[in-house]
């Protein structure tokens, strides 16, 4: 080939590339960030007779104010009849964001839900270098100022409608004639975690304990799985936000390993083990609004009776 014809090539191959790296944007930013999954997970952990318990999870929506899309999306998850929410923070992305938030959840507020905060709860999102994502959890630096979102308004109306703040805290809710144990803590994305103010082993009387934090960072798992919870929900790594087809999530944004991402995974420490569900989540910072082979999801996760009642490990099922 003469070196003008592999000019040509080069310069055809290139305009190639560059034209399927565009369409792959152009994709993330239009069309995957929008396009809006609903899963669904069947999780063996109830005793054995139990009725199935609906469940919803919801995380990650970093509402900015005029997603009118996304707000009428999550509004109509009502029509799954849930019986119980639980929403495992980022929800805010602008200090206008509370009224659209609450007229998103409507009628989700008036069914029994428990909450924790992420740190999109309490400081609005700021434009960071991409590349300090691939960098391993424990060399990202966190330096947050002082909380610039209305997180307390937030809190105020979520109690106020009756759902439960899991903030470092335990609680105990009668749902559909079962007694549901719950622990959560504060992100520990940011630190904000405290298990010490709720560790201890879970009560065998309780029909399910479910433990639920923000980010899954390994330390808050263990304390969970080692206390004996069946059942961990978590959100925080948007699933990796873009991935890999056929290969996967190249990062998780904290301490996770990516095979567990998103979706229903087991988690074992101690000698237990626990089913943990991570939510991908329904939204991205506004400084990065761009999806690819990731679609953003909420969770309809049907808790059913353990296969083998003295098994520890659950075994899952996503349909």
């Amino acid at each position: 080939m003469s070196l003008s014809g592999l000019a040509t090539t080069t310069l055809k191959a290139t305009a190639v590339v560059g034209a399927v790296g565009a369409a792959c944007v152009a994709y993330a930013a239009g069309v995957e960030v929008r396009w809006f999954a609903l899963r669904r997970v069947t999780v063996p952990v109830l005793p054995q007779g139990a009725d199935p318990l609906k469940v919803l999870h919801l995380s990650d929506l970093h509402l900015m104010p005029a997603q009118e899309r996304k707000i009428a999306w999550v509004n109509e998850l009502a029509a799954l009849e849930p019986d119980l929410i639980v929403n495992t923070g980022d929800n805010l992305a602008h200090e206008r964001s509370v009224p659209p938030l609450l007229r998103a959840y409507g009628d989700l507020l008036d069914l029994p839900g428990v909450f924790v905060f992420g740190s999109n709860d309490y400081w609005k999102p700021h434009f960071k270098n991409p590349g300090k994502y691939l960098l391993p959890a424990h060399k990202q630096r966190h330096k947050p100022h002082g909380p610039d979102l209305p997180f307390e308004k937030m809190r105020r109306a979520f109690t106020g409608a009756g759902w439960t703040d899991l903030n470092n805290a335990k609680a105990t809710l009668k749902v559909n004639g079962l007694r549901l144990d719950f622990a959560g803590t504060d992100d520990p994305h940011i630190k904000r975690d405290r298990y010490d103010e709720v560790a201890g082993e879970v009560d065998p009387s309780a029909d399910v304990s479910i433990g639920v934090t923000h980010a899954p960072y390994q330390r808050v798992l263990n304390g969970f799985v080692g206390d004996g919870y069946p059942l961990v929900l978590a959100g925080h790594t948007h699933g990796g936000q873009l991935a890999v087809p056929f290969y996967g999530a190249l990062v998780t944004n904290c301490d996770l390993d990516t095979s567990r991402v998103k979706g229903l995974s087991t988690w074992g420490h101690d000698g237990r083990q626990a089913a943990l569900h991570v939510s991908a989540g329904l939204g991205t910072s506004p400084y990065a609004p761009v999806r690819f082979a990731c679609r953003p999801e909420a969770t309809l996760l049907t808790l059913v009776p353990r296969n083998n009642p003295i098994s520890s490990q659950p075994q899952a099922h996503v349909s």
